[in-house]
């Protein structure tokens, strides 16, 4: 029996209070309760417990951003960090999005990570969707790419990239940042009961026997979740998001592509019963793991290491790169279910990161996730002692911003499951997926259905639905469209008159996250929708008030990002012009505009044909092989 991460389950307690009784109950995780015991020992030692300001369970990158920034915007806060393990040390997730890279700069930390040397992520290469074809999934043009020193800056083609980590290296770094700020960190240290009463945290007794007290709790202790247990909250999992993940370390392994100094792209491979990750983590350390789902693992009476052993020997191009590698031979699994709680604030007390919520991780979103909300707790929590906003808005826009967020990468998850049709022996489970979530395959189908988790308040003021951005889903439907009919048109594509809706909506107010404060901005709402009148949306309110026409719309644009943006080259204004269109897109799909066409002037016509962020590794080669790269690339693998 293996449990969770491939350790023996763990021994957590907890303690739920109330004015009528005083006693408390020792929960292993994922058990029910099995034994009872007298509390009045804890009343008694509140005189004597160490006060805090904000107590973080989990040093990980959820408690060390949370913590950094609580710090950073005011240094006089006492900020505690229990973390039960001794850093630094080995922890799945290793591969991260672009934008983590703005959360590190703001930490201060963004060049300590730079520094430890770590691959920088170009993108992904993927088998995945119609037929085995290899395809990429890149942040930034390969062919763009240029070689620059490194260390280098926080500036450039780096800002639309990201890292690949060793958490033992990188969560250390953050750790520590977070220490040389003023946080004390206690490691090796386990909480070993929650006082809770009437769904406030009263205190944490520790295994020393200390009682730790604060105004305020962050629960980043992961999976685990280890304050939200305490507050009996409900964790809701995805039925069909429910896999199990094996993985283990290599020296030595060949990258699959070299790009000029120190960058690369992820490999991801399907299998017909789950999908094998290839994670560069340093010049010689690789992570490299496989995703299986939990029922059909269980059919194939399989060790983890016996699954672990034949998904590398079955998978061709992960073999290759492993001909000349070592296994480290630290084999770990954990169960790997996508799941999101019921509610993730109270009065006093925060969940934060995968605490909150867990999104497979095939969208590699783990790490963002975890730093956006932990971002979001530190500015709540600083703005609550402000005073200066509702107390009620400020928790109901955390818990529903985070949570939303979490859902949609689950949403997108389930369409990539669904959508796979190179899981063969999955096939059953693949269509199970389709059928309970209520997905159709056809790209306009699909398109309906992931916009119902919604769009605009994923970033406010930018385009997007979970990580990507509409253009990005777009060609990811067509790309998995059993059919290969490419039918994913933007709503806007065909058609040259555009007018503001706006019946029926109210002005509102979004909080937006800047130096250290939560900055309200106007947005209409109607109904559960909201749109800001900041950003890409701002930009095309404002267009739209002055004219209905394409053709005058673009022209607007085209001015107003000119003003905005005066050391702009010509192709960074085009990519934020298509940024505008993007988000008129959504604001069609979310009735805020209304569309016709009048047949006398030109359609508005827009294309993702060429685009050079998603195509076929063939198809990259081959703009390479023709125009050239402006860096050295070397391919070790076919």
């Amino acid at each position: 029996m293996w449990g969770p991460c491939g350790r023996k389950p763990e021994w957590t307690e907890q303690v739920m209070v109330s004015s009528a009784s005083a006693v408390g109950c020792l929960v292993q995780s994922g058990a029910e309760a099995v034994s009872t015991w007298c509390v009045g020992e804890l009343f008694a030692m509140q005189d004597s417990a160490r006060s805090y300001d904000v107590a973080i369970v989990g040093g990980g990158p959820t408690g060390a951003t949370a913590a950094t920034l609580l710090l950073k915007y005011n240094p006089e806060l006492r900020v505690l960090i229990i973390e039960k393990e001794k850093f630094p040390r080995d922890h799945v997730g290793e591969s991260q999005l672009p934008s983590i890279g703005p959360i590190l700069d703001e930490m201060g930390v963004w060049d300590k990570v730079e520094e430890a040397g770590f691959p920088i992520k170009i993108g992904a290469s993927y088998t995945w969707g119609r037929n085995n074809d290899c395809w990429d999934f890149d942040f930034y043009p390969v062919e763009e790419w240029r070689d620059e020193p490194r260390p280098a800056r926080f500036e450039g083609q780096r800002r639309q990239t990201a890292f690949q980590v060793d958490r033992a290296i990188y969560d250390e770094i953050l750790l520590r940042h977070a220490e040389s700020l003023g946080a004390e960190v206690r490691e090796e240290t386990r909480v070993s009961y929650v006082l809770v009463v009437n769904d406030r945290i009263e205190g944490l007794q520790l295994a020393t026997g200390e009682l730790v007290k604060a105004r305020y709790y962050i629960d980043g202790s992961g999976t685990v979740g280890l304050l939200r247990r305490a507050l009996g909250i409900h964790s809701e999992v995805a039925q069909e998001l429910r896999n199990i993940a094996v993985w283990d370390y290599w020296q030595n392994a060949e990258w699959a592509v070299e790009i000029g100094v120190g960058a690369t792209r992820v490999q991801v491979r399907s299998l017909p019963y789950g999908w094998i990750w290839f994670i560069p983590l340093g010049p010689t350390r690789t992570s490299i793991g496989v995703i299986c789902p939990a029922d059909h693992y269980k059919s194939l009476n399989l060790t983890p290491a016996e699954l672990y052993e034949k998904a590398l020997r079955d998978q061709p191009d992960i073999a290759k790169l492993i001909e000349h590698g070592e296994c480290e031979e630290k084999l770990q699994s954990c169960k790997d279910w996508s799941q999101l709680s019921d509610r993730i604030v109270g009065e006093n007390w925060f969940i934060a990161g995968e605490a909150a919520g867990f999104a497979d991780p095939i969208l590699a979103a783990g790490m963002s996730l975890a730093h956006s909300c932990a971002r979001e707790a530190a500015y709540t929590i600083l703005e609550l002692d402000r005073g200066e906003y509702d107390a009620d808005w400020l928790r109901k826009r955390y818990d529903d911003r985070n949570r939303r967020n979490i859902m949609q990468h689950i949403r997108f998850a389930k369409f990539w499951y669904s959508a796979n049709g190179c899981f063969t022996d999955l096939q059953e489970h693949c269509q199970q997926i389709a059928r309970d979530s209520g997905i159709k395959l056809s790209p306009a189908q699909a398109w309906r259905w992931l916009s119902q988790g919604g769009f605009t308040t994923e970033q406010v003021g930018l385009p997007s639905l979970g990580s990507f951005d509409v253009s990005t889903t777009r060609q990811l439907l067509n790309l998995f469209d059993p059919k290969g009919r490419g039918t994913s048109e933007y709503l806007s594509s065909g058609y040259n008159t555009f007018k503001l809706n706006l019946r029926g909506a109210t002005r509102g107010t979004i909080g937006v996250l800047k130096d250290g404060r939560i900055e309200k901005i106007p947005c209409y709402e109607r109904g559960d929708r909201q749109l800001p009148l900041v950003g890409y949306y701002g930009l095309m309110v404002k267009a739209l008030e002055q004219s209905s026409e394409i053709n005058q719309v673009v022209a607007a644009l085209r001015k107003h990002l000119r003003q905005q943006y005066p050391e702009a080259t010509e192709p960074n204004l085009n990519l934020k012009l298509s940024f505008c269109i993007q988000a008129l897109d959504i604001m069609i799909d979310e009735f805020w505009v209304q569309r016709s066409l009048n047949k006398r002037k030109p359609k508005l016509r827009v294309s993702n044909e060429d685009s050079c962020y998603i195509r076929t590794t063939a198809k990259t080669r081959e703009v390479l092989e023709k125009h050239g790269a402006k860096c050295d690339i070397k391919w070790n693998m076919q």
